[in-house]
């Protein structure tokens, strides 16, 4: 998570630069909505392995109570 902060930082230093300089503000627009783009994928990425080790999981609690799905009708 540390990275996607990173990125929006550098993002951010791009846009901010992009302000003071007109004449290469597309240019640097265009490596802020890259750093943006690599935060998103970052973030995505790290969900996914989430969600992946939480469905991969055994349903017993390291207690060992098991846990109980309540599924609304």
């Amino acid at each position: 998570m540390k990275s996607v902060a990173e990125y929006r930082a550098m993002a951010s230093l791009c846009r901010q630069a992009a302000a003071y300089n007109p004449d290469r503000s597309w240019q640097l627009l265009g490596q802020a909505e890259r750093w943006e783009h690599l935060a998103e994928a970052e973030l995505a990425c790290h969900f996914k392995k989430c969600v992946y080790s939480t469905d991969n999981r055994d349903t017993e609690n390291v207690d060992g109570s098991r846990w109980e799905t309540i599924v609304a009708a």
